[in-house]
């Protein structure tokens, strides 16, 4: 089934390619220049850390839905091994095995593809099973510190968690900016709170999952005319689940991904950033967000941490 006319009209609206010239991997993280960066250390001004990762746990997110996609598997292959002798230092080390995805995580440019290409117009089969990614994996992301402001659309709503069917809307996204006396602007990484983590936090991973409320189809466009650097959100799928188009499926992870060249993120968990952003009543903050350089990786987890 080919995708949508409709899907196409906003793909070229908001396409980057060769933006930043033909030979680019980092799509919209080019937006994050020396100057946002000492902007954003501006906004430092309590010192109060936010960590904004779940905890990399067996019983995690994932269900068992997404083909390959498990847990972390925590095993301990050192425990008190006195490696110099009796009565040496001993050491304990460990394994894990999980998907990339897993958990709180960047998905990479190459996360997904559609018609056969990726971010910036590379064919998609540059995705090998032994190499990875060879273009835009997550590792050529080298450093990924800028302004983050949060966008608390469940909050501005009045509301803990929005409801399973809603499609976050640039009109939501514009209301969640006035509630917050914030304007999202170039380089900066938005944070999309729904409040839907607070099912998973709460015991049920399944109604975390499905149905989940997530950006719309027509977020991208909003994100483009900001020209954000990154988006993230605290949801598993990162867009509405079921899609909002009937049998238009990730519609939103190929604009963002590979027509626009931005970053996504999902699983991270915004319920005490939320809580500190009302407190200390602003909404932008410095964002430490550096992914896992894993080599050729679609995807990576990561451990940001927000600092008001």
């Amino acid at each position: 089934m080919s995708l949508p006319e409709e899907f196409h009209e906003i793909a070229e609206r908001v396409n980057n390619w060769g933006r930043w010239g033909a030979d680019d991997e980092i799509g919209t993280l080019n937006l994050i220049t020396d100057e946002v960066v000492r902007e954003a250390a501006g906004t430092v001004r309590a010192g109060r850390r936010v960590p904004l990762a779940l905890p990399l746990r067996q019983d995690g997110v994932q269900t068992g839905v997404i083909p390959g996609r498990v847990n972390p598997l925590h095993t301990m292959v050192q425990i008190n091994q006195e490696l110099f002798g009796p009565g040496t230092v001993a050491t304990s080390d460990d394994a894990v095995t999980m998907g990339l995805q897993a958990a709180t995580h960047w998905d990479a440019l190459t996360h997904v593809s559609h018609s056969g290409r990726i971010w910036n117009g590379r064919p998609a089969d540059s995705i090998t099973p032994h190499e990875g990614a060879r273009y835009s994996g997550i590792d050529t992301v080298r450093t990924l510190v800028s302004r983050g402001v949060l966008l608390d659309v469940a909050r501005a709503k009045g509301v803990d968690r929005l409801a399973g069917d809603h499609a976050v809307t640039p009109e939501d996204l514009a209301e969640a900016e006035e509630f917050g006396g914030v304007r999202v602007r170039a380089g900066d990484i938005v944070l999309v709170r729904t409040g839907q983590i607070r099912a998973y936090l709460g015991g049920d991973r399944h109604a975390y999952a499905h149905p989940s409320p997530g950006l719309s189809v027509r977020a991208p466009e909003w994100f483009h005319a900001r020209d954000t650097a990154a988006v993230a959100n605290d949801t598993l799928t990162f867009e509405i689940f079921p899609p909002e188009i009937e049998n238009l499926w990730l519609p939103v992870h190929a604009l963002d991904l590979v027509e626009m060249g931005m970053l996504q993120g999902q699983n991270w968990n915004l319920e005490e950033l939320s809580a500190a952003c009302a407190e200390e009543r602003r909404y932008a903050f410095l964002l430490s967000a550096t992914p896992e350089p894993f080599v050729g990786g679609t995807g990576t987890p990561v451990a940001p941490v927000a600092v008001l």
